[in-house]
């Protein structure tokens, strides 16, 4: 389908004086993310923006949210006052439907139990103009990769794999619902001007070497934190060689290192696949900009220059990675992995195979896959591990399976789920003997922290391509390696599996008969959003109250976090994705996953009124009623992970005042900002080990609250003594003045008069 073709000209046709005045202010060359952010500035630059210092305001093209951030962004805008989104925004209803038994089973069962939540999102689309994607469409950003995206244009998404968009050559952010609200009602929207990290990528890949092999190496080398607050640009010979949805599949994964987005520059094959989408009229468009979506010359000539950080890999020496258990960045190439599994005691045998997900759904993928599952039928093998795969949209769904691609996945036992997450993000009903028994399962998703898939602390996660993915189904061991081993096949004899094969594009082109898409009705005047008092799943919002005006004193310590703390240990999604639009139930997950320094568990903290141990969120309960705020502490990348703006409202909603942590992911810190709460860092990380179970905390120097200065900690210990020291903050004006209202929508809130 082609949308929203007026808005991408005018893109197009503003974007050479654009560029040309950006060049002008820089007095260089620019690379291609610098082309897209000036072009994008909400008021024309005046100067140039120091990259990792200056708070800048864009003007993004458009909005994609996914029906789990979807309920809590379009609550908070429906009390902003607007009577229709501002710029072209959409939900896509992917989050919600657990993969349990097959497709079609899951698919009824998710429009049964969540038929409240999306007749909400439907309503409340149709009201203000929103394009609604229902249940069984498909995953959002292969949704908009398929049809919103376009080379040079600028998104925000409510998930934190918005980046997917990259590679269409799409400067496409993941954010919280507060910044969704902003754009939607056509505010600025802020960040800090990304550093930029240039990845050169030379050669061709080749054999079972895959475009998530450039990621999975990647995140190896910057680990994930080492994108933080950077655009990753790669280009390069090898760069143009990789297929348009390979190039989004690195994009996509690009949230493990933390980075702001990752992008890569206009191309032959970005056009093809534009072209084969439907939308033949934006890669025209774009043909006649083209000079002006790639970096210029001098950049490819002398990247050094022009990059903050500069990465080489070439792609004819490349090998399959695995990465994990319990990290993506823990990168081990194919050949060390079974060295890897005796050294570190990894369960050998592959339980679970799980292919799809946002990040490897695609055309492409799925062919690869299924030319091995084809060999393993003519080769008298079958697969050894339990097999599921979760297409990426109906589109995808539809083709693969009349180009006979599902067909071949049944022959060799592959279970096909729902078009949607699944058990990427948690929706998975898994069955398993001993949830206590360590075990290893492989996929091909993005993310792999611990509980991630199953719940199961116990599971050992991997991620690699779908092709090796596919490859452990087959053999069932972790150690096994496809290009070097063989296997006994059914009547005794060895065979290896030869190199997979596959389309980048479908060559009869994409079909579909329906592609699940809601237009918005023309007025949203007269539709009712109805939202139930007695809901258990959805409530009406109240504004959180304003700062007192003084410091903050007689705070109670609720955590100290040790190690990884993840949005998905701050707000855990599975089961609880359901309270997704009611605050008061989800917040009776806050924190629980984190590992309490004091004692070494799970959602067990003491409760200083009361001496004894309790739950995280009952002991917040406790000291809400109580009238107390509370501090949470945290160690380094505190809220690393998915885009959950809950991970910042359920703290806030029960009276916690600050985070306190060694260092922040940067959605996450953006998102208390946005809620109106303090998110400090230790000005020395050593002052981490200075707070005690037993800490009654003050925070001074907020009647001083200013950009650059720092505010004071002072620690009073049960035995009466002190610790004093500063900590540090990134707020600018703007967002001093959001901490001073209460939240930022509460100004939104006054400026709409409402």
């Amino acid at each position: 389908m082609l949308f929203d073709l007026d808005l991408i000209k005018k893109v197009y046709s503003d974007l050479p004086s654009k560029v040309h005045a950006a060049r002008q202010l820089l007095n260089r060359p620019l690379t291609l993310a610098e082309k897209i952010l000036y072009a994008h500035a909400y008021k024309p630059a005046t100067q140039a923006f120091e990259r990792g210092k200056d708070y800048v305001d864009f003007a993004p093209d458009r909005v994609a949210m996914q029906d789990a951030t979807a309920q809590m962004a379009l609550l908070q805008f429906d009390t902003c006052g607007r009577d229709r989104v501002a710029v072209p925004s959409t939900v896509h209803c992917d989050h919600l439907i657990q993969a349990k038994v097959g497709a079609t089973t899951d698919l009824q069962a998710a429009i049964d139990t969540n038929r409240e939540v999306y007749d909400f999102l439907s309503s409340i689309s149709n009201k203000y103009g929103i394009g609604f994607w229902k249940p069984g469409a498909g995953i959002i950003h292969q949704v908009v990769l398929e049809n919103y995206a376009f080379p040079g244009g600028m998104m925000i998404g409510t998930d934190s794999h918005t980046p997917n968009a990259g590679g269409l050559g799409m400067i496409a952010i993941g954010v919280g619902g507060a910044d969704a609200v902003d754009v939607m009602a056509g505010l600025p929207w802020e960040l800090k001007m990304p550093k930029l990290i240039g990845v050169k990528l030379t050669g061709k890949m080749s054999g079972w070497t895959s475009a998530k092999d450039v990621i999975l190496k990647v995140a190896g080398i910057l680990t994930v934190k080492g994108g933080t607050g950077a655009i990753v640009e790669y280009f390069g010979e090898g760069a143009d060689s990789l297929s348009c949805t390979g190039k989004a599949t690195i994009c996509n994964m690009g949230a493990e290192i933390g980075a702001t987005c990752s992008l890569f520059a206009y191309d032959q094959k970005m056009a093809d696949y534009l072209k084969v989408t439907g939308r033949a009229e934006v890669a025209a468009a774009a043909d006649e900009v083209r000079e002006h979506l790639r970096p210029d010359a001098e950049v490819y000539a002398d990247a050094a220059k022009y990059y903050d950080q500069l990465i080489e890999i070439n792609l004819d020496e490349l090998e399959p990675y695995v990465n994990g258990p319990f990290t993506p960045d823990l990168a081990t190439p194919i050949s060390q992995m079974a060295a890897a599994v005796a050294e570190n005691g990894w369960p050998d045998a592959v339980e679970v195979a799980l292919i799809g997900s946002c990040t490897n759904s695609s055309y492409e993928d799925i062919s690869r896959s299924a030319s091995i599952a084809a060999q393993a039928k003519a080769k008298g093998l079958k697969t050894a591990s339990e097999f599921t795969i979760t297409p990426g949209s109906e589109v995808v769904r539809y083709t693969i399976e009349k180009d006979g691609y599902l067909g071949t996945f049944d022959q060799i036992g592959g279970v096909v789920m729902a078009n949607a997450c699944g058990p990427c993000i948690g929706q998975w009903a898994r069955h398993i003997d001993d949830p206590s028994r360590k075990n290893t399962i492989v996929t091909s998703f993005n993310r792999n922290f611990a509980k991630r898939n199953d719940g199961l602390a116990s599971t050992h996660a991997f991620v690699a391509s779908p092709e090796i993915v596919t490859a452990y189904a087959i053999a069932g061991r972790l150690s096994f390696n496809p290009l070097t081993d063989k296997l006994v096949n059914e009547a005794g004899e060895e065979v290896m599996l030869d190199e997979p094969s596959g389309f980048e594009l479908p060559p009869q082109g994409f079909s579909v008969e329906d592609p699940g898409y809601q237009a918005p009705a023309e007025s949203g005047e007269g539709v009712e959003v109805a939202v139930s008092p007695e809901s258990t799943r959805l409530q009406l919002l109240s504004p959180f109250p304003a700062w007192e005006g003084t410091d903050l004193k007689g705070l109670k310590l609720l955590i100290k976090a040790k190690g990884k703390c993840t949005t998905d240990h701050i707000s855990m999604a599975g089961p609880w994705l359901k309270f997704r639009g009611h605050l008061d139930n989800i917040s009776n997950n806050m924190l629980i996953g984190a590992v309490n320094y004091f004692n070494g568990q799970t959602d067990s903290v003491k409760n200083s009124l009361t001496g004894e141990y309790g739950t995280v969120p009952g002991t917040q309960r406790a000291y809400k009623a109580a009238g107390l705020g509370s501090v949470v502490v945290g160690d380094e990348n505190y809220g690393e992970g998915s885009s959950r703006e809950h991970a910042a409202m359920e703290p806030r909603h029960l009276g916690v005042r600050a985070i306190l942590v060694k260092s922040f992911a940067r959605i996450h810190e953006t998102n208390l900002k946005k809620q109106g709460m303090l998110g400090l860092t230790f000005a020395n990380k050593e002052d981490y080990e200075k707070v005690q179970e037993d800490d009654t905390i003050d925070i001074l120097g907020l009647t001083e609250f200013a950009p650059g200065k720092q505010l004071t900690v002072v620690l009073t210990h049960k035995d009466g003594t002190t610790d004093s020291f500063p900590v540090n903050h990134t707020y600018n004006l703007q967002q001093i003045e959001w901490f001073k209202a209460g939240s930022a929508l509460n100004l939104i809130r006054r400026q709409f008069g409402k």
